[in-house]
C-alpha cells in the first residue's frame, strides 16, 4: 500500500501501518521470503512487526484484516462495538480476485508470497479507487 500511496504522490494524506493480532513476531523484521519476492517487485519492505493494539482504533480511519481469524481478533478489542465500521477484510477492496482472504503463504513457498503480492496489489488499488477522488 504505501508504494502504492508513494506512486499516488499521496504520502501527506495517507499514512499506513501493519500489525498482527499475534504476539509471536514481535520485534521480528520483515519475512526474508516475503522481502526477496517484493525486492523483484521493486518494493521495500522495512520496519518490524508489532501487535494491534486498542489505541490503533483511535489512530487509524480503516483497519483491514487479512483473513477472517484475525478480523475477529480485532473486533474482539473493541467490546463496545464503538469502531466496528472501520474493520474490515482487505479483499474487500479486490477489483480482480475472486478470494475472500488473503491466504497464509508461509507454507506454500515462494509462489505463496507471489500469490499474496498479487491480491494486496489488487486490494491496495482498489482501495485506492474507493477512498482516493480526483
Amino acid at each position: 500500500m504505501n508504494h502504492l500511496v508513494q506512486e499516488a504522490g499521496l504520502e501527506e494524506q495517507i499514512s499506513c501501518d501493519s500489525a498482527g493480532t499475534a504476539s509471536y513476531h514481535i520485534g521480528n523484521p520483515p519475512d526474508r521470503r516475503m522481502v526477496q519476492a517484493a525486492r523483484a517487485r521493486g518494493l521495500v519492505f522495512r520496519g518490524q512487526a508489532r501487535q494491534f493494539i486498542r489505541a490503533d482504533f483511535d489512530e487509524f480511519d480503516l483497519i483491514l484484516a487479512m483473513d477472517r481469524d484475525n478480523y475477529r481478533n480485532i473486533r474482539r478489542l473493541d467490546p463496545t462495538g464503538q469502531h466496528q465500521a472501520k474493520v474490515k477484510l482487505m479483499c474487500e477492496f479486490c477489483t480482480q480476485s475472486v478470494l475472500q482472504e488473503v491466504p497464509d503463504p508461509y507454507y506454500d513457498g515462494p509462489a505463496g508470497f507471489e500469490t499474496v503480492l498479487d491480491l494486496l496489489f489488487d486490494a491496495c488499488g482498489g482501495l485506492l479507487k474507493t477512498y482516493v477522488r480526483d
